[in-house]
């Protein structure tokens, strides 16, 4: 990707994360739009380590610091391929990574 498109891209994320994003870290709404909502879990993707495996109480835990819904945020996160899950336990199975 060029620069000016990457940096345009990186402008319209970090808009979506100021419309969806309290002054505290946590979410005011869940969007709607699922293009908003890929930006939103891919932020709440970022909160789980790549190789390392979670119970769903601690998913529930970190997701519960962004939204009272955690199910609704673990479900997104599971159909959108941002974490997969198996077995009772998660793991991290999509997007960015700060390099």
């Amino acid at each position: 990707m060029d620069r000016p498109r990457l940096e345009h891209a990186q402008q319209d994320r970090d808009r979506v994360l100021a419309a969806f994003l309290a002054p505290d870290g946590s979410l005011r709404d869940i969007p709607t739009r699922i293009g908003k909502r890929l930006v939103v879990l891919d932020h709440l993707a970022q909160r789980f380590a790549i190789g390392r495996t979670y119970e769903e109480s601690t998913v529930n835990a970190v997701l519960r610091a962004f939204h009272p819904d955690v199910a609704a945020l673990r479900r997104y996160l599971v159909e959108e391929g941002f974490l997969e899950r198996r077995d009772g336990r998660y793991w991290r199975a999509g997007g960015t990574v700060e390099l």
